[in-house]
């Protein structure tokens, strides 16, 4: 015969004890910051967020890719199109 615990506890004639809470109050304290570090993070994380490449070139993806993607419908430009070449310079 199985019984649960709570079966168990009233047949042997005792409560459950309640949990006690515990009374515990969180603080976030900042700690001072160095004002010459933020400016330095600041400036280098606008930096690198906001790098953008001056001359971008076209990349033209492996021709097992291209295979691939024609196969599964993914890619429905083509590639040698006279109007777009100037794209894959």
């Amino acid at each position: 015969m199985h019984l649960s615990r709570n079966q168990v506890i009233c047949a042997m004639g005792n409560k459950v004890a309640k949990q006690e809470k515990e009374d515990t109050i969180f603080l976030k304290i900042v700690p001072p910051l160095d004002q010459t570090y933020v400016k330095w993070l600041t400036r280098d994380i606008e930096r690198i967020y906001g790098f953008t490449p001056k001359r971008t070139r076209a990349v033209k993806p492996p021709d097992h890719y291209v295979e691939y993607m024609k196969l599964n419908g993914l890619l429905d430009v083509d590639l040698d199109d006279p109007d777009l070449a100037h794209l894959f310079k």
